[in-house]
């Protein structure tokens, strides 16, 4: 067997399992939440436990997406441009959800879907600059010319992963900051054993999930492209 076939086998069946612990944990072993002055939160809160998760694998995503295009153009195998693109069409799927359920918490919690302030408006941008690279993609044939200039754009646009990630610790936000401090001084915390691990496994089950569909995504890629080798081949 394959190390590609094993760990197309291995991965999925990781990824299903820590989900499902992830979600016995949010039902049956997490705590009620209180708020700051003490209150029980709505059990709507819980989908931050969804929602941070996501968001981290988004920024892994485009990460990936960065460092093999770096690669790419440094030594111009083929192999890091499939990454590149499984690696950025999951992460884009990734950075949807994050809006999702971003807007489902913010209506539970403040009472509204979007707000114009740093941290939903630069994840809008970071959704928006991958669909553009997907799109860039689409729209050049020659394939060595859409790998360098779909890496240059992988490059360039992972500026929007730290914007993204930073903006509420440099501008004033509505949005909870759960580690750190802010810019304005306020800070957050996620305290408590069993708050902090919920969100580890969550967290890891989402890599998980993230890992197992590029790998999914990538061994499709590669089959099309033995599969247009071959048929040049015959030509």
């Amino acid at each position: 067997m394959s190390d590609r076939s094993l760990t197309g086998k291995i991965l999925p069946l990781m990824a299903a399992a820590t989900m499902l612990l992830a979600i016995g944990m949010l039902f049956f072993y997490l705590p009620e939440m209180k708020g700051e002055s003490g209150e029980v939160l709505d059990s709507s809160f819980r989908i931050f436990y969804f929602h941070m998760p996501i968001a981290i694998t988004s920024y892994l995503a485009f990460t990936v997406v960065f460092v093999s295009s770096v690669l790419y153009l440094r030594k111009g195998e083929y192999k890091w441009d499939i990454i590149s693109r499984s690696a950025a069409e999951v992460g884009v799927i990734f950075a949807l959800l994050v809006l999702i359920t971003g807007s489902i918490w913010a209506k539970a919690t403040w009472g509204w879907y979007w707000i114009w302030e740093p941290r939903l408006t630069t994840s809008l941008a970071l959704f928006l600059v991958y669909v553009a690279y997907l799109l860039l993609r689409q729209a050049v044939d020659v394939p060595d010319k859409r790998a360098r200039l779909a890496s240059v754009f992988g490059i360039l646009g992972f500026v929007s992963v730290p914007l993204s990630f930073l903006s509420i610790r440099l501008w004033r936000s509505a949005h909870p900051l759960m580690f750190g401090e802010a810019a304005s001084g306020s800070g957050g915390g996620l305290e408590g054993t069993s708050l902090q691990l919920t969100l580890l496994v969550n967290i890891v089950a989402f890599i998980l999930l993230f890992a197992s569909m590029v790998s999914y995504k990538m061994g499709n890629e590669m089959l099309d492209e033995e599969v247009n080798e071959l048929r040049s081949s015959l030509k």
